[in-house]
């Protein structure tokens, strides 16, 4: 396993590290400039198909914003923009007027902790899918649906268009800590909770709960679909990661394997695109990245030097981990911590990370689908969006993910009759 180098002690963090341009943000205009409890961001997520953005900005309401996928940025913003610079003034006001009418804003009634996007159409293809009739019709011409998480344990799904509940889904008893849909188009979502427990919901048929995964000694804090939706990976309190394989949807998913290597609570998970890497982060400072087939930790991102003792990274050490994310690309992933960074790293390399920002009490980020930017949102319910790194990766690392893309499984990897060292390249070993 490999340990990412830090910067020497004596030195402070970010003195010397190239900043992370920001790009645009969005405000909580009820919060005022300070904290308050209610206020805070605790999600944020993309559209699969580049149309939105939104993000829980306290006082019960999650804001959907349009987003601009050619330029890249939030839709509104752009077009501000562009209407200032005096280009295209009559067609740049209309679309202005366009844009401020497609932003939603969700009355939930209740504190929302966790966000995300469900769509009819696999993020692989992008085709349509038949969806059979229901009394609740989850389609619409995009194909969206909207699931939040609640305070009580409750979870409702929108019609992101109209703003119209669609869903109410009760069954856990405690805080809703984060929402998955299955990336293969089929509107299944998984719950995780603070009951100890993870729930998957059938929107397919009017919501119905369809098995209930016990496993976690207490909270469950994260849980993730891998590309292919064979692998559900689910963390939590007490050190806890949980694999789960997923034989078909609903029922038939069964605890597969634990990995063991964090000294904190393990709050967030996100899987490579290619499905082939793990990234898990904890309050014990580190991010650790998995060969989840194997168990095999790849490498370590540390966030302090030097790196805390287990008896000092399982307690209060103000550098807790929030949230980490994995660029589109699979070449850098994202962290937001305690100690107001937001970090940049590079998969490739063993070294300091590639960029950073500043981002007080920051509590969790998402990549744009199209990367190269990076959302994250904070505890008084603002935005702000980076320009993450993003650049032309080698023949080698696309070839690399466009087979891993196809063969999930590391041992399958090992029968192939190519070089040792071809093999451990494939294995994000080399």
């Amino acid at each position: 396993m490999n340990t990412v180098r830090r910067k020497p002690e004596n030195e402070p963090v970010g003195s010397s590290q190239e900043k992370a341009p920001l790009i645009a943000d969005l405000k909580n205009q009820t919060s005022g400039h300070g904290h308050r409890a209610g206020s805070e961001t605790w999600t944020c997520a993309f559209a699969p198909n580049r149309s939105y953005f939104a993000w829980s900005c306290g006082n019960r309401l999650v804001r959907l914003v349009p987003w601009d996928a050619y330029r890249n940025t939030v839709a509104v913003q752009a077009n501000v923009n562009r209407n200032a610079d005096h280009q295209n003034e009559d067609n740049g006001h209309n679309g202005n007027n366009n844009y401020l009418n497609q932003i939603r804003t969700i009355d939930c009634g209740e504190i929302v902790w966790a966000v995300a996007f469900g769509s009819s159409v696999p993020e692989r293809t992008r085709k349509n899918v038949h969806i059979h009739y229901t009394r609740f019709h989850c389609g619409s011409s995009e194909e969206l649906v909207l699931a939040t998480g609640l305070n009580s344990g409750r979870i409702k799904t929108w019609d992101i268009h109209k703003g119209e509940l669609l869903h109410y889904l009760i069954d856990h008893k405690e805080v809703i800590r984060d929402l998955s849909f299955a990336p293969d188009g089929s509107l299944m979502l998984v719950s995780a909770s603070r009951d100890k427990t993870l729930k998957v919901w059938d929107l397919n048929d009017d919501g119905n709960m369809a098995i209930t995964l016990k496993g976690h000694p207490k909270w469950v804090f994260g849980c993730c679909f891998s590309p292919d939706t064979k692998l559900l990976v689910s963390v939590g309190s007490n050190k806890s990661i949980i694999l789960w394989k997923v034989v078909s949807l609903p029922k038939d998913i069964h605890l597969w394997k634990r990995l063991e290597g964090h000294y904190n609570d393990v709050v967030s998970c996100k899987f490579s695109p290619d499905g082939a890497l793990l990234a898990t982060c904890s309050w014990d400072t580190r991010v650790i990245l998995w060969d989840p087939y194997t168990g095999e930790q790849l490498k370590t991102f540390g966030h302090v030097y030097p790196p805390p003792s287990p008896i000092f990274a399982g307690g209060a050490n103000d550098t807790w981990v929030r949230d980490v994310a994995f660029s589109p690309d699979g070449s850098h992933i994202a962290t937001v911590a305690d100690d107001k960074y937001v970090r940049f790293w590079s998969i490739f390399q063993d070294d300091l990370p590639e960029q950073i920002a500043v981002v007080p009490n920051g509590l969790c980020c998402a990549f744009s689908p199209g990367g190269g930017v990076l959302a994250t949102g904070s505890r008084n319910g603002n935005v702000f969006f980076f320009a993450a790194p993003m650049k032309v990766q080698k023949l080698q690392h696309l070839c690399r993910i466009a087979l891993r893309r196809l063969m999930h499984n590391t041992q399958k990897i090992d029968k192939l009759f190519i070089p040792n060292s071809l093999k451990e390249f494939l294995k994000y070993k080399a």
